[in-house]
């Protein structure tokens, strides 16, 4: 988590008072509840519990967390702070023997606020009570006695070939939160929400502030996880229900309640980290063929078009908008996933999982925006997307959008098309002219000959597209398309390339943003 460098959002009134208006109304409970230091008092809990709190907070005045700590712990650093491990046979639920089990974060380094968490059962909602001794220490000096509260959780099933537990997912730092497949190591996150992302006046973090854990079933297939999300400008109620396999699926239920007008909500906002692919190495001094989470934006849009964007690690920021209407789904994907893609025994990014967004429902018209910020290295997230709905999001409205995420190794859905598998980009042989190879492999170009009626449609917002080449790739079993850019001193050319058979494309549509 040490390259999630975020600016922890604030929360407003206390939730303790909250739930004892909300959930608690005997005020002998709510008094009681306000002198303890672990939390209110046990209290009811429905599928509605947290939207009517966010609805109530709402209403209330924003205030920022305390993100006051003891000095033993105020100032850690990210190796102090992973010293700090929590006790795997203290987790939630191991005593049970149930098919989830949790375990909990403390707090420090970037984690600083508190965040409530409570087990619900039987239709009641209990606080997780904090103790010193849920944890070891790097050094005993860090062990505060007194009541801290949890930064956030992890999620643990089974493991496999006879291992403890495996890690299924995480929640720690504003709105953030990560999974992963048997076999897979953390590598991209996602938010409950961004707001202002790319913007010149800068981003807001909404933050979780309360987490409901739904004890499960011994049979349980999933597990329900509600949220309470708060910042400056909006509050949200978000339903969880996380179900592992193949791919580690999400199902999202989420209620926003704007305080005031927000013109650039990011709904399923997507964080990676791209440095580096083998199109673009020349510009660092790297041993490794390429550096990265996340190599491209695949897109499906509402016009049934398939759209690989490879990322890039720019010079400025970039900011990229594809306007459509009800999305088929988007996702940050990790495509290639041989080691010798990228030669690193310890980072894995062969082992990174993709993405894919999956809205459920009438998203309306929109956009899909893409944010790619320079880096130097790879200890920094610089790629951000999302759904950005065409019109704001109101003051005193709700709003609600639903989707499915799916953490894997690929995309949920089969395609007929041949996919792009690599970019290459080079010196032309002319100057002011650069060269694009794109391959792509699949059923629709499989063993097609030479002379196969298959033709690249390309096109270039500014200069010129010559030497076009398009041919079987005998090494792949696929299709090499290459031609030349003459950009006659054009800083930034949108370009675009698809594959075209007798009745339509064959390929996924290439998107690319050349700059000089």
């Amino acid at each position: 988590m040490h390259r999630r460098n975020v600016l922890l959002g604030g929360s407003g009134a206390t939730l303790v008072s909250l739930l004892d208006s909300l959930l608690q109304p005997n005020p002998a409970l709510a008094e009681q509840a306000a002198k303890t230091p672990a939390g209110p008092s046990p209290g009811p809990f429905e599928g509605s519990t947290v939207r009517r709190l966010a609805q109530a907070l709402a209403k209330q005045p924003y205030k920022a967390p305390s993100t006051d700590l003891p000095g033993a712990i105020n100032d850690l650093t990210y190796d102090q702070y992973r010293g700090i491990r929590f006790r795997k046979e203290r987790s939630l639920w191991r005593d049970r023997k149930l098919p989830f089990e949790v375990q909990f974060f403390a707090r420090g380094f970037l984690f600083r606020p508190a965040v409530d968490i409570f087990e619900v059962a039987d239709g009641t909602a209990t606080a997780v009570p904090y103790n010193a001794d849920l944890f070891t220490y790097g050094d005993p000096a860090q062990r505060v006695s007194e009541p801290l509260g949890f930064a956030g959780f992890r999620v643990h099933v089974p493991g496999t070939n006879g291992g403890d537990t495996d890690e299924l997912c995480a929640f720690l730092g504003a709105s953030y939160f990560r999974a992963i497949t048997k076999g897979q190591h953390y590598g991209l996150s996602a938010r409950g929400l961004a707001i202002g992302t790319g913007s010149a006046k800068g981003e807001e973090f909404a933050r979780f502030r309360a987490f409901w854990l739904e004890r499960p079933k011994a049979d349980s297939p999933a597990l329900v996880i509600h949220a309470l999300l708060d910042s400056e400008s909006v509050t949200g109620a978000y339903r969880f229900t996380v179900r592992p396999g193949t791919a580690t699926v999400f199902d999202v239920e989420s209620v926003l309640y704007p305080r005031r007008d927000i013109a650039e909500p990011g709904i399923a906002t997507l964080t990676s980290m791209y440095q580096l692919g083998p199109k673009d190495s020349r510009r660092f001094d790297e041993w490794r063929p390429a550096v990265r989470d996340s190599e491209a934006l695949l897109m499906w849009t509402g016009q049934n078009e398939q759209i690989w964007r490879p990322l890039a690690n720019p010079v400025d920021l970039q900011f990229s908008v594809f306007g459509q209407a009800n999305p088929r789904g988007f996702g940050l994907m990790q495509r290639a996933r041989a080691f010798a893609d990228y030669e690193d025994l310890e980072a894995r990014y062969d082992k990174r999982p993709s993405l894919w967004i999956e809205p459920i429902g009438d998203w309306g018209q929109g956009a899909i925006d893409l944010v790619e910020i320079p880096t130097p290295n790879e200890t920094n997230d610089n790629i951000v997307a999302f759904w950005r709905p065409k019109d704001k999001l109101s003051a005193n409205g709700e709003y609600t959008f639903t989707y499915r995420m799916h953490w894997g190794w690929d995309t949920p859905w089969p395609t007929q098309l041949a996919r792009v598998t690599t970019t290459l980009i080079g010196a032309g042989q002319e100057e002011g002219s650069r060269i694009f190879v794109i391959d792509v492999v699949g059923d629709a170009v499989k063993g097609k000959p030479a002379d196969a009626p298959l033709k690249p449609e390309i096109s270039t917002s500014a200069g010129t597209i010559t030497d076009v080449l398009s041919l079987p790739n005998p090494e792949t079993g696929g299709w090499r398309v290459s031609f030349h850019l003459k950009h006659g001193g054009a800083k930034l050319a949108e370009l675009r390339c698809v594959l075209l058979g007798e009745a339509g494309p064959v390929s996924e549509t290439w998107l690319y943003r050349w700059t000089a």
